[in-house]
């Protein structure tokens, strides 16, 4: 191949199919390639292999998808990304192999990967050559599970993932989907009527805004391909290279202006707040990276910066369903609290739940076993964790939080902070209900007031602290500077757990 032919074929390949770069702008999407300049640092070198992957047909350039390693911001990563205009981005022989490779480089190389996914699954018509075998598509699968908490795996869903291929995304860390775009589901609209007679669309059947409120299959919703590339850039900025080094530190900012937090965080425990005020007053302004926040919200999870430092914050709301925690909310915080502990990033627990819903409803969908979940990440995780009981903190949400029994570096307390085992009203209504029914009628809400000043007494944060079951109470206006001081100490903390194949999860 002379130079010339060469310069000549390498531009016919990287074009794609030029006739279908239309329909991609028409329908708001941008080209594989033109997704890559976005992606890496201006002016940074791509290193692109198999780039010539069945160049003699002249159907299939690259066999539809790139792959390669470039910066971003400064670091290298390893990159797939799918060629929407090639066979709609489909996976062919050389497809899978491809992936596999880059999945084997982001290995040895202990550097982040990136799945720039937009594409319509295995094809049918080479199924013998991408699905049975030992190096085809279930390889894919493989290698994201043995790369699970080794190196960064995000997955930015531009369009379709469907049929087996949905379950690339499915096993990333955060999986960042394009509202109106992406699509994730097991067995399309068409062969879900034909299977079982359900007419659904594509939106409501697997569609982006569906995953990332109802299902919890997608983490950040965006409006665009430029906005998903720009959200995956700031979460890597929150992650190490590796599980063996820690996060990126950047210069401290100061909190985000505003009211202060003992106005924000009432003594009255029947009175909600809006926790992300709150996390606010605590964080670097600007610093706030939120993950499944149209899921399950009445437990907020995300990665922040605490005086430049990467953490990771578990909070309750009390704004929504009073902060209790449910099926979805449960594995919600779980998940993120092993994301957290894979790559060595804190974890600081903001506290006001008054424990797991009850009733036969919630017990039927396994609250037990889902809370267990949480409870046994807390449990498991070996990073840094401060605990703080902002208001009240009742039942097994106690546990769940990093109560002092899972080993927080620091168990703190705000002034209005309460633990127990359940609040004063449903506690005296308990343990003393039959003598209350005893008494005559005019005599009980007396009785009734006296049981719960005592009650309340016995749970007041000052005599927990002289009990030795938190280790500070900390005002609002101290609670930021208390976790940055708490935070550097704790960095030389070493905490192994015995040696084991794996824990048997309860999921």
């Amino acid at each position: 191949m002379s130079e010339e032919k060469y310069f000549q074929e390498r531009a016919r390949i990287e074009q794609g199919h030029v006739k279908y770069r239309d329909k991609l702008r028409e329908e708001g999407k941008l080209f594989v390639r033109d997704r890559l300049k976005l992606l890496l640092d201006p002016g940074s070198e791509f290193e692109e292999d198999w780039l010539f992957a069945r160049s003699q047909e002249p159907d299939t350039p690259a066999d539809g998808v790139v792959t390669g390693v470039g910066k971003v911001g400064g670091r290298s990563v390893s990159i797939m990304a799918n060629d929407y205009t090639v066979k709609a981005g489909s996976w062919g022989e050389k497809t899978i192999q491809k992936i596999v490779r880059i999945q084997e480089k982001a290995q040895r190389r202990q550097v982040p990967l990136l799945y720039l996914v937009d594409a319509a699954g295995g094809r049918i018509s080479e199924q013998i050559k991408v699905f049975p075998g030992r190096f085809h598509a279930g390889r894919i699968f493989y290698n994201e599970v043995q790369l699970s908490g080794v190196v960064p795996q995000v997955c930015i869903l531009f369009g379709p993932s469907p049929a087996g291929s949905a379950y690339l995304p499915a096993l990333t860390d955060v999986v960042i989907m394009v509202d109106g775009k992406a699509s994730l589901y097991v067995g399309s609209p068409r062969m879900v009527e034909m299977a079982i007679g359900e007419k659904v669309t594509q939106e409501d059947l697997g569609g982006a805004r569906m995953h990332c409120t109802v299902s919890g299959c997608g983490d950040v919703l965006v409006a665009s391909d430029e906005e998903a590339i720009e959200t995956a850039k700031r979460y890597l900025s929150y992650m190490p290279q590796n599980f063996k080094e820690r996060p990126p530190m950047t210069d401290a900012t100061d909190p985000k202006p505003g009211r202060p937090i003992d106005e924000i965080v009432p003594y009255d425990q029947r009175k909600y707040f809006d926790m992300y005020e709150v996390i606010d007053r605590i964080i670097d302004a600007g610093s706030w990276f939120e993950i499944k926040r149209l899921f399950a919200p009445e437990v907020i999870v995300g990665l922040a910066r605490l005086g430049g430092r990467a953490v990771g914050i578990v909070a309750n709301q009390p704004k929504v369903k009073g902060g209790v925690l449910f099926v979805d909310s449960s594995d919600k915080a779980a998940r993120f609290i092993w994301l957290c502990n894979a790559f060595n990033i804190p974890l600081v627990y903001l506290a006001d739940v008054s424990g797991f819903m009850v009733g036969s409803k919630v017990e039927r969908a396994g609250i037990i076993r889902h809370g267990a979940k949480m409870i046994f990440a807390t449990a498991q995780a070996t990073v840094p964790k401060i605990s703080v009981v902002v208001r009240k903190c009742y039942g097994a949400g106690l546990y769940a939080m990093c109560g002092p029994a899972y080993e927080p570096d620091a168990a703190l307390a705000l002034p209005q902070g309460q633990i127990a085992i359940m609040g004063p009203e449903p506690a005296v209504n308990a343990v003393y209900y039959n003598k209350i029914m005893e008494l005559p009628e005019a005599e009980r809400a007396e009785y009734v007031r006296q049981k719960r000043e005592e009650y309340q007494a016995d749970i007041d944060i000052g005599k927990l602290a002289s009990e030795m079951l938190v280790d500070d109470i900390v005002p609002g206006s101290l609670l930021r500077s208390e976790l940055i001081k708490r935070l550097q100490y704790a960095e030389t903390k070493q905490h192994e757990f015995p040696p084991r194949r794996n824990g048997v999860f309860p999921v």
